[in-house]
């Protein structure tokens, strides 16, 4: 039997077929609309996302260094100033391999290992895009050689930077300071946005002082780069913000005056404006040149300058100790009128020595057949030991720390310096504290002419002069007169404290009769007046033991190193009536105050009062160490012994 057939149903197949269609052109519509969805989820809800990663991908952003504000003297004179320096720079996002680059790179830039341990340093704490210094101030050659092999070195970049710069060397090394290198130890505690595209901080001085002021705050830019990551073009750009400008109290004539006529020997010297406490000349004598350490100072030339006997790299002025010697005989006898013990009318006969009562150890007076019979004007205007040695028994060692201390002995003196030492003004409870051991009469007597365990540093004496000056009125020594930038500051407000005196004003003005006494009178320091004209000087000279001597013995020099010579003092101000200027003068080891340090004051009082400059002194070659390398001329203070000494 045949099979059946069946026809062609052209509608059922129609039928089909716009179903088949209808359910496609939805699957169609679907897939659109879903891609059109994410493509408006793209273009617009994340729109900003995408742009900036593309943005990250050829758009760099990058660090401008600020200059570093600039610091002048009181004149106008710059004293730290920038300028540029080639600088080879490294982009940890471009170079393929750190390590190895600066393996290549070593010789090419002659890189040392301080070199790169700097910039391992650096690369901690910086963002991901910043250029580093690898070497800054490179030479000639150094860049010569870079540019035939720069293809090899992706991400390393020589640009131009500011450097800082010390126009006048060591001169002012030991006020200002210096920049340098940040360390590891830094890198933790400072703020990786301030310090963006700089690796410099003040380390020492005024510098490192005012370092927030000085620092200014950096700028950015924006780079365009292709897919290998090379520079196109700048997109846009911030400028930085410069540091402030500071103006200091200092002048440059007198800092330079004052340097010259130490004439290469080893000292300090410190000059106040008694009125406004502005140091005007800060001298720490030998000194050393700054500008090493801005580049990184090379290890053996900051050992050589570590080691070396006469410590350049030592703040004498800020940092020294010594005993005051004579010096602190005028504080001493106001000292003595304030608690009634003396008055002017007091007088003593000197046989040229003195013991109390029930011992038999001398304290002699530095002349050995003494001065006669002697009153507070004359024991201060020829520095009669034997007289001070009486009212030292009198006074006792706590009173006379009480009294000391308002004119700023024995602790710090506040001003805008770092690492300020504060010296040593004895008392019961200080012995008891540090020596554990009680205080003794005999001490005292030689703590009274300025020995024993009395120490100070020549800023100290500084200010106490000036408080002498300026007739027990306070004042806060400080090297900042005046700051002008973009960071506003308000310097502290300086005290108007006065001395807690007992007596009569007018003392004050006897004193500084008898101060006068000693260069115009028949005092210690005549030599100093001679072609003084229009003005008076007001001053006392003072000459402090190094090494004692035994009871007995005679205080003679041919027996001893040079540098256990005696230290030579001055302090004074000028004109003595309207005081501008009040000054205390250290040489070491110069032997006599009078001869050494009187005339270095001389010379720096007729500066201010007339603008004049004295000429140099014969240069005087510094004085041979016999001493083992590193060792350094003795500061603490000698034991209790036979002053015998020499004004």
């Amino acid at each position: 039997m045949a099979p059946k057939k069946h026809l062609k149903d052209s509608q059922l197949e129609a039928a089909l077929f716009r179903r088949r269609a209808q359910v496609a052109g939805l699957m169609v519509f679907l897939a659109f609309s879903l891609l059109i969805v994410r493509y408006g989820w793209l273009q617009i809800v994340q729109h900003e996302r995408y742009q900036t990663l593309s943005d990250n991908n050829r758009i760099k952003l990058q660090a401008i260094a600020p200059p570093r504000g600039y610091i002048y003297d009181r004149n106008g004179v710059l004293l730290a100033d920038n300028r540029p320096a080639f600088t080879a720079t490294l982009n940890r996002e471009e170079a393929r391999d750190i390590n190895d680059t600066l393996v290549r790179l070593a010789p090419v830039l002659q890189l040392s290992p301080d070199d790169i341990q700097r910039f391992r340093t650096r690369l901690k704490t910086a963002s991901p895009f910043e250029n580093i210094p690898v070497k800054i101030n490179l030479s000639e050659a150094d860049i010569a050689r870079f540019a035939e092999v720069r293809f090899d070195f992706p991400g390393i970049d020589i640009e131009v930077k500011q450097e800082r710069y010390y126009p006048h060397g060591e001169l002012f090394a030991h006020a200002l300071g210096y920049v340098g290198r940040i360390s590891e130890d830094e890198a933790g505690k400072i703020d990786p946005a301030v310090y963006s595209g700089t690796d410099l901080i003040g380390k020492t001085g005024i510098e490192k002082f005012y370092e927030k002021l000085l620092q200014g705050r950096p700028g950015y830019q924006y780079i365009e780069a292709n897919a290998h990551g090379q520079m196109l073009r700048p997109l846009d750009r911030t400028a930085p913000t410069r540091g402030d400008d500071l103006v200091l109290h200092l002048d440059y004539g007198l800092q330079k005056l004052a340097t010259e006529q130490l004439a290469g020997r080893r000292g300090a010297i410190v000059a106040i404006d008694p009125d406004s406490g502005g140091v005007m000349a800060f001298v720490s004598y030998p000194s050393f040149d700054p500008n090493a350490f801005v580049d990184g100072i090379p290890y053996k030339l900051y050992t050589e300058w570590r080691d070396h006997p006469d410590r350049p790299l030592y703040n004498r002025a800020l940092q020294g100790i010594y005993p005051p010697g004579s010096t602190i005989k005028p504080f001493s006898g106001m000292g003595g009128l304030n608690y009634g013990l003396v008055d002017w009318d007091f007088k003593i006969s000197d046989p040229g020595y003195y013991h109390l009562p029930g011992d038999t150890h001398i304290f002699r007076d530095w002349k050995k057949n003494g001065h006669g019979t002697v009153n507070l004007h004359k024991a201060i205007e020829q520095s009669c030991d034997t007289y001070f040695y009486q009212l030292a028994a009198r006074i006792g060692v706590d009173r006379f720390h009480d009294w000391m201390q308002q004119f700023g002995f024995g602790q710090l003196t506040g001003i805008d310096l770092v690492s300020e030492k504060s010296g040593t003004l004895p008392s019961t409870a200080w012995k008891r504290s540090k020596l554990k051991a009680p205080w003794y009469p005999g001490e005292m007597l030689s703590v009274g002419i300025g020995q024993g365990y009395f120490t100070v540093t020549p800023l100290q004496l500084a200010m106490a002069t000036a408080i002498m000056a300026n007739k027990g009125r306070h004042i806060t020594p400080h090297l900042l007169k005046s700051v002008t930038g973009p960071f506003p500051f308000t310097p502290a407000n300086q005290p108007d404290g006065h001395v807690a005196f007992n007596g009569n004003p007018v003392e004050w003005d006897r004193m500084h009769d008898a101060m006068k006494a000693v260069v115009h009178g028949n005092g210690t320091a005549t030599s100093l007046r001679r072609g003084l004209e229009g003005y008076e000087i007001a001053g006392k000279t003072g000459t402090a033991q190094v090494k004692g001597i035994k009871q007995g013995e005679k205080y003679s020099e041919a027996r001893l190193d040079p540098r256990h010579w005696d230290h030579a003092w001055f302090m004074g101000f000028a004109p003595a009536d309207k005081p501008k200027v009040a000054l205390a003068v250290l040489v070491e080891n110069g032997k006599h105050g009078g001869s050494a340090a009187g005339p270095i004051a001389r010379a720096m009082f007729d500066y201010v009062v007339h603008g004049t400059v004295a000429p140099a002194p014969k240069i005087m070659p510094p004085v041979e160490s016999t001493l083992p390398a590193g060792a350094a001329a003795p500061t603490t203070p000698p034991p209790v012994a036979d002053p015998g000494v020499i004004e």
